[in-house]
């Protein structure tokens, strides 16, 4: 390995921060027009780009500051990295945003989720109760951080697959 070859951490890193920080705003924004408990596709499809954009974008400048060489490993670790740093950041502002800012977030999602539930008639009452009840047992500050974390490793590991491939680019040997 040469002494000139960048880290892969400082890309994580420095784009794992930028993603978090555009997480936060996205998440402040969904804030301003209550949306912030309400999930879905559209949430979930927005938020999924971004971090693709930004393990893309990550990967991108460590392969030209690599002088185009990008193995897949180094992608994959990027990609993770990016996704772990930025899941960290996210996983804190929720705290932040559920304790401080708005500490009603789980009621009106609760609420919400029930409305939903009862629209859709495929649930008695009671039901509907037991399903919420299970679900407020995972609901405490601990168990959203520890999901949030295995989420932001687990889809940073997938979504990190494809670019790693399309980019990879071995250095020859000597």
């Amino acid at each position: 390995m040469e002494q000139n070859q960048p880290k892969t951490g400082k890309y994580a890193l420095n784009f794992g921060l930028i993603l978090g920080v555009i997480s936060i705003v996205f998440s402040l924004m969904l804030y301003s027009l209550d949306m912030h408990y309400q999930g879905g596709f559209a949430v979930i499809a927005v938020s999924l780009i971004i971090t693709i954009a930004f393990i893309i974008i990550g990967m991108v400048q460590f392969k030209k500051a690599n002088n185009g060489f990008l193995s897949f490993g180094q992608a994959l670790k990027i990609g993770i990295g990016i996704s772990l740093i930025g899941g960290i950041i996210g996983a804190l502002f929720n705290q932040v945003l559920m304790n401080f800012i708005d500490p009603d977030t789980m009621t009106k999602a609760f609420e919400y989720q029930r409305e939903q539930l009862m629209a859709a008639g495929q649930l008695t009452a009671e039901q509907i109760d037991a399903q919420l009840e299970m679900g407020k047992s995972f609901a405490t500050p601990v168990m959203q951080i520890a999901f949030g974390l295995l989420g932001s490793l687990f889809f940073g590991f997938i979504l990190s697959l494809v670019p790693a491939l399309i980019l990879k680019k071995s250095q020859p040997e000597d």
